[in-house]
């Protein structure tokens, strides 16, 4: 018996989604949709300065403007594996946590990012910070020694190859240490890091399949680490290209005329997927379509290999 299909969305409510954002979404919902499953909404509030109540309600407005219903999820909650908003969902982290630094493989790290940048890996050039190892203890595992100030959780890395398939960008080997570094888990302040608390809702709310931003293809690796830690079922993977603008930068909330709010106001719900289903090369340009209809015929062989599609 074939398992049944579980997608989500995630989003952080940090202001009003912009197209990309939506174009993450309509690709999740489709891919979902397309095989009879079930979609989550996920609210990803973690950062409490970012995360506003509002905004997270004006996406799920949105989504429900588009033609994007979800079965779990969303401000209201509804669901068996619920709570949906991460900012409630402190002591399940707390808890799997414990079973990470039962292993031996996790330590504290009192570095700040100064040092951090001041020993981060030579060939680090294209923005990612790999952690040197200043905190790492010489031998794992190692017993949990408490500093003397505040300190974040990070987990040893050394010698741990990940590989695996993406539905987009085929299979990619990536050697943790060399890539990634070690990386943290609990920031020094108590803020759960988004690789832990992600793996885990992932697991535990029976995400089959994740689709998201080619940006966060990279972090895969470090979450397939974490599945295998914690004997957890990972998710397949489907990493979509990024919606940039006219520049070839990606877009962000700040990018005007792409958030929701204005193309609300230009487009209707059907001329908005249709654009968007256009981008991915669903339909020809200037069909108007709803997701329900989209689905009908969706595949994933349709959509550009391509880390960004430019508006």
């Amino acid at each position: 018996m074939d398992t049944p299909i579980v997608g989500r969305f995630a989003p952080s409510p940090s202001g009003r989604m912009h197209l990309g954002n939506v174009f993450t979404a309509l690709m999740s919902w489709l891919s979902v949709r397309s095989r009879g499953g079930r979609w989550i909404l996920r609210i990803e509030d973690l950062d409490p300065q970012r995360s506003k109540p509002e905004h997270a309600r004006r996406i799920c407005d949105d989504l429900d403007w588009l033609g994007l219903d979800w079965d779990e999820g969303g401000v209201d909650g509804r669901g068996p594996n619920g709570p949906y908003c991460q900012s409630l969902r402190h002591d399940i982290y707390a808890r799997y946590l414990e079973r990470l630094r039962a292993t031996g493989l996790c330590y504290p790290c009192t570095c700040t990012r100064a040092d951090i940048l001041a020993t981060q890996a030579p060939h680090a050039s294209d923005g990612r910070v790999v952690y040197g190892g200043r905190c790492r203890p010489a031998v794992l595992p190692a017993p949990w020694h408490e500093p003397e100030r505040p300190a974040a959780v990070r987990l040893w890395t050394s010698g741990r190859t990940v590989s695996f398939t993406d539905r987009t960008y085929v299979k990619r080997t990536v050697r943790l240490d060399r890539e990634t570094g070690d990386f943290i888990l609990r920031r020094a302040d108590g803020a759960w890091a988004y690789q832990l608390a992600v793996v885990v809702d992932d697991a535990l709310m029976g995400v089959t399949e994740v689709v998201r931003g080619a940006d966060l293809l990279d972090s895969s690796a470090q979450q397939i680490y974490l599945y295998e830690l914690l004997g957890l079922q990972a998710p397949e993977y489907a990493h979509v290209p990024l919606i940039c603008n006219a520049e070839g930068h990606r877009l962000s909330k700040r990018d005007a005329g792409t958030d929701m709010e204005s193309l609300r106001r230009e487009m209707s719900p059907r001329r908005l997927v249709g654009h968007l289903a256009a981008l991915a090369g669903l339909v020809d340009p200037g069909t108007e379509i709803t997701p329900a209809e989209l689905a009908r015929s969706f595949s994933w062989s349709r959509l550009p290999a391509t880390p960004a599609i430019r508006l």
